[in-house]
């Protein structure tokens, strides 16, 4: 709940209230039910694909582990223990020298959209960026996926699934 609230049910007698920062972003991202009626495929949240393969940051390249096609490009995701995004390995950064650190080839600080961003919105920036996908993070970094637009487009009734 939002600093106000919590203030407002303090004044009306409540004594133990607690300051929830997320809010209903993080209420969508744990999967739980809402209410409403534009509470359907509508937000980030509702195609985002989980299943991206990450790495950590204080590994070979050669450990990376998996990767995905993304753009017919391999990607994996660097997080660290607690599954905060700190960068990206893409495209020919896979035909460097297996025994270079991720820390040194990475992208810094992609960038990421919040969980609760409508998808209309996140359709328009792709298409206006010429960009197929997107990854997804919380406010406080933790990684939840990627979204990629034909989904997107797909949830707003536009395009067929693939």
């Amino acid at each position: 709940m939002s600093p106000r609230a919590a203030w407002r049910l303090e004044s009306l007698g409540f004594s133990k209230v607690y300051e929830y920062v997320e809010g209903k972003a993080d209420w969508a991202v744990a999967g739980l039910p809402r209410e409403g009626g534009k509470a359907g495929f509508n937000r980030a949240i509702d195609v985002v694909r989980r299943d991206v393969p990450t790495c950590r940051l204080n590994v070979l390249l050669k450990d990376a582990g998996g990767r995905i096609q993304v753009g017919g490009k391999d990607m994996c995701l660097v997080v660290n223990d607690e599954g905060i995004l700190l960068g990206r390995l893409r495209g020919a950064m896979f035909e460097r020298d297996p025994e270079t650190p991720i820390e040194e080839i990475m992208e810094s600080g992609p960038t990421t959209i919040r969980p609760d961003t409508m998808l209309q919105d996140i359709c328009e920036r792709m298409e206006k960026r010429r960009v197929d996908s997107v990854l997804v993070a919380t406010e406080t970094g933790h990684l939840i996926g990627i979204l990629y637009r034909a989904d997107a487009e797909w949830a707003l009734g536009e395009a067929e699934p693939e």
